[in-house]
């Protein structure tokens, strides 16, 4: 499912589709192109399955193509929502576009086309994308917030004279957006509360031709090949006990990561900074990214858990953040005028602003021994923030030197103290295989450390 832009209505419509597809009886595995948390999230809504990122700049193709293969094993369809427009990639010659991962994984393509204010032209633009590059197999078009039946007829009508590529479905304009957006996109699921998937399926029953669409999914080339093992064997040792901070305030993490570490020995175990007294017993921790600034008074509020992190920190234990795992072990939040508190692990105030302040793939080198990554190793993820440290003159040192992306900093990114690195990388564990065993490896470090009633040292690769 591919777009003419982002805000097309691609992700709507792959959502309807989904659930109209698992209400069939259908096994419907659902996959995301791209960095993208909040939409993956909605698709595992929508068809009971736990989707899975795909994405070219995150990993190379044959671990794409492995772990489409694992994925879509045992399912009866696979539905793969694209990002941006069909063939915006991260240059001129669209590498990492969604047509590339098209082509790689050989899946016809369908596009949903915004059609607010355009009639015959939106024959020639389906046509373009047609003549724009042959190997991309585009099978349908469905229209999208068209107006009425006069609109409705010449779209249909122009499409279908002037290109070979078939009307699946014309779908009104909705009076009401059934997933509201904010600055990062779609609000997450834990805020919205409903469920809105049986009336968008609805929606696209009445207004499109399922079948046809569920027809050309079936006359995709069979998936072949074996499917490989996903992460490097793992380091013997004893299991270690991770802790994961996830509730609504921080919940951007992808499976893959989670299990990439339980591969390598980790046993998982989650906590909420919002509602939760105390770290757990646990080795080391995770934080990923989310919006801790929509719930920053009741992460303010929880002073017990505030403290706790900060003290395992000191104490040596590892912990990992991206993103709002930074914005929390920062010592204040700044949000719509308002100052929060927060862990106080660094001595940095980051600030939500307006528009973003990172945005897109990020590539980093390593500069600075740590617990997670060796000196010289190339990061690779991506980031997506409103959020900047207003005062970074506190740090003296960072980690990574960004040369692709944003970060913390024009050029830098990622803070350490002690065993506890955190910065605005995002990053995937089957493009970065080394985190896990790791992150593990820290862990075991800490664990025997206090076994024996010692102190952590500082862990350094």
């Amino acid at each position: 499912m591919a777009g003419l832009g982002g805000g097309s209505g691609k992700t709507i419509v792959s959502l309807g589709l989904a659930r109209a597809f698992q209400e069939q009886g259908l096994a419907v595995q659902t996959f995301k192109k791209g960095p993208d948390y909040i939409d993956a999230k909605w698709l595992s809504l929508a068809s009971h399955s736990d989707t899975t990122n795909l994405d070219p700049f995150l990993l190379s193709s044959e671990v794409l193509e492995n772990l489409f293969r694992l994925r879509a094993k045992g399912a009866d369809l696979a539905l793969l929502e694209g990002n941006r427009g069909l063939y915006d990639g991260k240059d001129v010659e669209g590498s990492c576009s969604s047509a590339e991962l098209a082509k790689l994984l050989r899946c016809p393509v369908i596009v949903v086309a915004d059609c607010t204010k355009v009639t015959r032209t939106m024959a020639a633009i389906i046509l373009g994308l047609t003549a724009f590059d042959p190997q991309v197999d585009i099978r349908g078009v469905i229209l999208n917030r068209t107006a009425g039946c006069r609109h409705q007829n010449i779209l249909r009508d122009s499409i279908e004279k002037y290109t070979d590529v078939r009307v699946l479905g014309i779908l009104p304009k909705l009076t009401e957006n059934p997933i509201p957006e904010r600055h990062m996109g779609l609000i997450s699921d834990a805020e919205h509360g409903a469920d809105p998937f049986a009336a968008i399926a609805g929606c696209l029953r009445a207004n499109a031709d399922i079948d046809a669409c569920l027809a050309i999914a079936r006359s995709a080339p069979p998936i072949s090949g074996e499917v490989a093992p996903l992460y490097p064997a793992p380091v013997s040792g004893a299991t270690v006990r991770i802790g994961v901070a996830r509730d609504a305030a921080l919940w951007f993490y992808y499976q893959e990561n989670f299990e990439a570490l339980r591969h390598a020995g980790a046993e998982l175990v989650e906590f909420s900074l919002l509602a939760d007294g105390a770290v757990p017993d646990v080795d080391a921790v995770y934080m990923g990214g989310g919006f801790p600034e929509t719930l920053a008074a009741g992460l303010a509020d929880n002073e017990s858990m505030r403290h706790s992190v900060r003290r395992c920190v000191e104490q040596g234990m590892p912990f990992y953040a991206e993103c709002g795992g930074l914005m929390y072990l920062s010592r204040e939040l700044l949000f719509e005028g308002a100052a929060y508190p927060m862990a106080g692990v660094f001595p940095l105030t980051t600030k939500v602003f307006q528009k973003p302040q990172g945005h897109g793939y990020m590539s980093s080198l390593v500069e600075t021994a740590n617990p997670f990554y060796s000196p010289k190793t190339r990061l690779t993820g991506h980031e997506f923030h409103y959020s900047r440290c207003i005062d970074i003159e506190n740090v003296s040192s960072f980690v990574l030197r960004v040369e692709r992306g944003q970060g913390m900093a024009k050029g830098c990114d990622g803070v350490l103290h002690r065993n506890c690195l955190a910065g605005y990388t995002h990053m995937h564990a089957l493009g970065n295989p080394a985190w896990a065993t790791n992150f593990v490896s820290a862990a075991r470090v800490f664990q025997a450390a206090r076994l024996a009633g010692g102190t952590c040292p500082d862990i350094r690769l």
